[in-house]
């Protein structure tokens, strides 16, 4: 690795991120299926095991602290046992919980996957309330934003457009950092695309790109042209397209940029744009360039697609 890349991923442990977002739980039912029921033309999952994992921005935290990073996470879950669950796990892996808060009126986001040992999934349940925060709750998501990013060197917004992303808390984001001096950075939803004016840097995939910018991307040139149309319709800094395994490009006010994909084998997607931004958040509060930053994640999102549902990548990963 080139002695800059080697020096910043030195950096990245001495650095903290607060992450704010839709935090969950990714549920894995995993068994074997060996025939069709009679009853319908569905699969029978002879149970095997199960497991849980961070979802949503918890994994994005997860993702965080996997390098070494100090995290504080700001969310909201429901009065439930997945709701200790989720601390449990956020509190084994070193993560800030000062920032979580319970809603009597909602439940802990949890994405239940069957799947079977071949890591084939066969459905999937959501347990979710979407209903976007609001009066009190989203006055105490404020409070808790704006006490916490002070301590950070960077902040991260995660929208998974489950409710805990409104106006009102994006905008607390993005007026918290800039207090701070700090890069915001964000995960976007389409829906939500008039929030996230100011912000640093914002993460759109290949998908959320194209719906923004009314337009197919197919080529380099095309890839171009939709991230100058998305910074221009969010009012953002910079703007980075993830394009699978056509890489990323990175759109700024002074180049263009593409990044070939690192991946050498894909097991599975599932949370790679959670490694991407949560890379890209620390590295840059570890006083990386824009364009380091982005190198740095687009190698860590190849080597996290080859590792089955949300997973993350170490710092000893990323120098081998």
């Amino acid at each position: 690795m080139p002695d800059p890349q080697a020096k910043l991923l030195e950096r990245l442990g001495a650095r903290g991120v607060l992450v704010v977002g839709d935090v969950m739980l990714d549920h894995f039912v995993i068994g074997q299926v060996e025939r069709i029921s009679p009853e319908a033309p569905v699969p029978v999952v002879r149970f095997d095991h199960e497991t849980m994992r961070l979802g949503g921005a918890a994994n994005v935290a997860r993702n965080v602290a996997a390098l070494g990073g100090r995290v504080e996470l700001v969310g909201v879950v429901g009065n439930d046992p997945e709701a200790e669950r989720l601390r449990e796990e956020l509190q084994v892996r070193s993560i800030g919980c000062d920032g979580i808060i319970s809603a009597s009126d909602r439940c802990t986001t949890r994405k239940v996957r069957v799947v079977t040992t071949r890591n084939q999934q066969v459905a999937r349940i959501d347990y979710e309330c979407d209903v976007e925060v609001s009066g009190g709750l989203e006055a105490a998501l404020v409070e808790r934003i704006r006490s916490l990013a002070p301590a950070a060197g960077a902040v991260l917004v995660s929208d998974y457009l489950k409710g805990m992303i409104s106006r009102q808390v994006a905008a607390a984001c993005i007026g918290a950092a800039a207090d701070a001096g700090i890069p915001v950075l964000v995960d976007p939803k389409v829906p939500h695309v008039e929030y996230y004016r100011g912000a640093t840097v914002i993460t759109p995939n290949h998908h959320e790109a194209e719906a923004v910018a009314h337009m197919r991307i197919r080529s380099d040139e095309d890839a171009r042209e939709a991230a100058r149309r998305f910074r221009e319709r969010t009012g953002c800094e910079n703007v980075l397209v993830t394009r699978g395994e056509h890489g990323m490009w990175l759109h700024t006010p002074a180049a263009d940029i593409a990044l070939g994909a690192e991946a050498r084998e894909v097991a599975d997607v599932t949370g790679a744009g959670d490694t991407v931004i949560g890379t890209m958040a620390l590295a840059l509060a570890a006083g990386a360039t824009l364009v380091d930053a982005a190198r740095l994640a687009n190698r860590a999102a190849g080597l996290v697609v080859g590792k089955f549902g949300p997973a993350t990548v170490s710092i000893e990963e990323l120098a081998r």
